[in-house]
């Protein structure tokens, strides 16, 4: 038995600090808050810390990013071995930021049709290295020449890095459904759709949708029969009313939504992933010019589409888009939602209830009994600021303490 000890914890459902914060934890789970001490059990005491749910990040990239990367370049230097390495030091910094689990949403480089995010997943839950669980896409599905289609190299490399349809390169409904279930046989978790472009995209507006109805109604087919939730990266309105309409569980991003939109989410019961820091810290200084021009115009719309979203009651969970923020930054997202209006208990519920909500489980989000011990504690109350999500001195996952800075 273990027993932490604390100034308080955060109750996210009541959206309030209870103090002072006792946690008792057996094993890999919450065996009781509150209360007094067990006799017997272990104490580590936090002094004036906080404690919070093991926070979650929906929308990351461990695979991408990082130490020794060389963004203009890893596309077609890297080997697989080289990305599933860069992926350790990601998954650490990660954890170590008090995220304890994350969607890993898509693949987009060649790796002969090997799912790394799924070996990763694998290799953090065997216990061979630090990471946050995995909740994994393999690649994300998306047509020839369309968002996540690596394009860059087109105009003076022809073949560069031509992908596959189990790499998830894949047109008409027949090539969908393979591409789909490859995804599935080899471990994803859900899938990942390109339905619109993206401020990266080197082809196309940023809101045009890639593909048909038709096709998008069969990747979501193949999905929801497996038992597997669709993510669709979607940034233009129109884009999204359409992904809403075939069954598309969650929506990434949305900067361009429009009140119609909004309106669907809500009447439809879908998920936003909001990944707004993007849009303030995104550095796009050395990227071509028509990707600096779509940065220019989209950018500002990510602020007012995310105050609307919220105040219609769109159900919303928190995702940054790392590497487009550093991995281990992922807090920053915490701090530009309430900046943009959140208020902070909706916020820190979007990292832990609603991001538990969006992978259909029920044993974590909460400080609670019965709840997997994912616990981390913060220096100060983080409903009257957000920021020091930003400073994790301990981090708990599944019972097992990964982090814990002498006070």
């Amino acid at each position: 038995m273990l027993t932490l000890k604390a100034a308080g914890y955060v109750d996210v459902d009541a959206g309030e600090v209870v103090r002072p914060g006792l946690l008792h934890v057996d094993g890999d789970r919450i065996v009781g808050v509150g209360g007094d001490v067990p006799e017997g059990s272990e104490v580590i005491d936090l002094g004036d810390a906080i404690l919070l749910p093991g926070l979650m990040d929906m929308e990351v990239n461990l695979l991408m990013g990082g130490r020794g990367e060389n963004p203009g370049l890893s596309q077609v230097q890297d080997d697989p071995a080289t990305r599933v390495l860069r992926s350790v030091g990601n998954a650490r910094r990660t954890l170590r930021a008090g995220f304890t689990t994350v969607r890993n949403l898509g693949l987009f480089v060649k790796t002969g049709g090997y799912l790394l995010d799924v070996a990763l997943a694998k290799a953090i839950d065997a216990g061979w290295i630090d990471g946050p669980r995995i909740v994994p896409a393999g690649h994300a599905i998306t047509p020839t020449g369309g968002h996540l289609d690596p394009t860059m190299f087109a105009a003076f490399m022809p073949g560069a890095l031509e992908l596959t349809v189990e790499e998830g390169i894949a047109n008409g409904v027949d090539e969908i459904r393979k591409a789909v279930r490859y995804q599935i046989k080899h471990g994803a978790q859900l899938i990942k759709v390109c339905v619109s472009g993206g401020v990266m995209s080197l082809t196309g507006e940023a809101g045009a949708q890639h593909y048909s109805d038709e096709e998008l109604s069969a990747i979501v087919d193949e999905a929801h029969r497996r038992g597997l939730r669709v993510a669709a990266h979607t940034h233009g309105a129109e884009a999204v009313k359409h992904a809403v309409a075939v069954g598309i569980d969650c929506i990434e991003h949305g900067f361009l939504m429009d009140d119609e939109a909004i309106q669907m989410l809500v009447d439809h019961d879908r998920f936003l992933v909001t990944t707004r820091r993007l849009a303030e810290a995104m550095d796009v200084s050395r990227a071509p010019k028509e990707l600096q021009d779509k940065a220019a115009e989209m950018f500002p719309k990510a602020r007012t589409s995310l105050k609307a979203a919220y105040e219609a009651g769109v159900k919303i969970a928190v995702g940054t888009d790392a590497p487009a923020i550093p991995h281990g930054k992922n807090a920053d997202e915490l701090v530009t939602l309430v900046d943009w209006g959140m208020p902070a208990a909706a916020v820190l519920r979007a990292a832990t209830t609603v991001a538990a909500d969006l992978i259909g489980v029920t044993d974590r989000g909460r400080l609670a009994k019965g709840q997997v011990a994912d616990v981390i504690a913060v220096p100060g109350d983080p409903l009257t600021d957000i920021t020091v999500t930003q400073h994790v001195n301990f981090v708990m996952k599944g019972g097992k303490v990964y982090r814990h800075d002498a006070n």
